[in-house]
């Protein structure tokens, strides 16, 4: 991802529920990421997601936090709070509770947007908390990259 967001002169930000700040971690894990990456934020309950991020509180009461329509009000919200080109982000339930039939222990959302558009992925991970809270934060990396690919 560095090489592409540096060769393209783009900006990523990252807003985050589930992953409790691993997407932004990995990213700053590598050298010379503040020439690309202007910040995260943990989003993790309805209020910072309605505050920092300007999730809509309907979009929260008609489908969740849990929901692609949330994943990609708060790509967009991070995108516009950070001004950056580019903004990911993750809202799922890590577990090992909060499950429930529609919306399992496992199951996240992504979104990545830019200025043009918006992209959400569903994923239903297994393993315990740790693992999915990991996998998720590797999968939306990989969307990111996807999403580069295909502009």
């Amino acid at each position: 991802m560095k090489k592409i967001l540096s060769e393209r002169r783009l900006t990523i930000s990252a807003a985050e529920s589930c992953t409790g700040g691993r997407v932004s971690d990995h990213i700053t894990n590598i050298s010379g990421s503040s020439a690309y990456f202007l910040g995260g934020v943990v989003a993790y309950g309805n209020q910072a997601k309605i505050a920092l991020l300007g999730v809509d509180e309907k979009s929260l009461e008609d489908h969740g936090a849990v929901s692609r329509e949330v994943a990609e009000e708060m790509a967009v919200g991070c995108r516009r709070a950070f001004r950056s080109d580019i903004a990911v982000s993750t809202t799922g339930v890590a577990g090992p509770t909060g499950g429930t039939p529609s919306k399992p222990v496992g199951l996240v959302w992504f979104g990545v947007a830019d200025g043009d558009r918006t992209i959400t992925d569903r994923v239903i991970f297994s393993g315990d908390r740790e693992s999915i809270k990991e996998e998720a934060s590797v999968h939306a990396l990989d969307l990111v990259l996807r999403f580069l690919g295909e502009n």
